[in-house]
């Protein structure tokens, strides 16, 4: 067994797995009522951008932001726990596998399940805007469809770094879930607690402090919001974050921060993995 056959094992075991079919079944119904109602943000209603480009890319980005870290983290939380767990992970390393070869042919094959999960979502999307919007912005969609690939494998990323830590699948899934809770709403609750302690509630007339513009992009979340303004310009008409009047983080910013969490996440799950005691 190599890196490939890991790879295959690991894609047949997500991809049977019915929390992922559940989750990707909602995915796909979510992302095809947001482009049925083809909904424009009030923020965008004196935007000179067509309203079939702004519904479109509108409907690509609600079940982005809430059902891509649910479904990358929900095929990876167990990727090393659970089969810690259950003893597999001894039959696994049995075989002529390096620890290596389990932490990125884990990654990859999660990657490859999450992507079909995307691509099924998105083609729903496509398929309303291409019958019914009066025009259908293909290159935007493109570019936005790699952008949320590339974002599920930075979850996918943490979810197989954070398992690498845990014995147990029990454990791993609150994990998962305080993960989704932190990346989704804690980032922003305890960057707002710290600009009220900082600068106070309402922040003075040239912004809020640099630094604290940084903690709020250095979310995974948020910097895939920076990414998207960065590929597609017009994401700026539906899309808001705290700005300085003295300091803008710069939008290709958001690759680097993305590319650092999938980097350092892999890098953890396999130093930690390398040292695990699994005996």
């Amino acid at each position: 067994m190599s890196l490939p056959a890991v790879i295959r094992k690991d894609f047949n075991d997500a991809i049977r797995s019915g929390t992922f079919l559940a989750t990707t079944l909602l995915f796909v119904l979510v992302a095809g009522f947001w482009a049925a109602i083809q909904h424009v943000p009030l923020t965008a209603s004196a935007s000179d951008v067509p309203t079939s480009t702004l519904a479109l890319l509108n409907s690509m980005g609600q079940p982005m932001s809430f059902f891509v870290p649910l479904l990358g983290l929900g095929i990876s939380y167990a990727a090393i726990a659970g089969e810690r767990d259950s003893g597999s992970i001894k039959l696994l390393l049995g075989l002529p596998n390096s620890r290596r070869d389990v932490i990125f042919g884990k990654f990859i094959g999660r990657c490859a399940v999450l992507t079909i999960a995307i691509l099924g979502g998105y083609f729903v999307v496509a398929v309303f805007a291409l019958f019914t919007y009066e025009s259908f912005a293909a290159v935007k969609f493109v570019l936005y469809t790699i952008l949320t690939v590339f974002y599920g494998a930075v979850y996918v990323a943490i979810g197989i770094g954070f398992s690498s830590i845990l014995k147990s699948q029990y454990t791993a899934v609150i994990g998962a879930g305080g993960l989704y809770i932190l990346f989704q709403l804690g980032w922003d609750v305890v960057t707002a607690i710290l600009q009220v302690i900082t600068v106070g509630y309402t922040p003075p007339d040239s912004g809020a402090p640099p630094w604290l513009i940084v903690v709020h992009a250095l979310n995974p979340t948020a910097a895939v919001g920076y990414a998207a303004r960065a590929i597609i310009p017009t994401f700026d008409e539906i899309m808001s974050y705290p700005v300085s009047a003295s300091f803008y983080p710069p939008k290709w910013a958001g690759f680097a921060i993305l590319g650092g969490w999938l980097v350092l996440s892999l890098g953890f799950g396999y130093i930690r993995f390398q040292s695990a005691d699994i005996m």
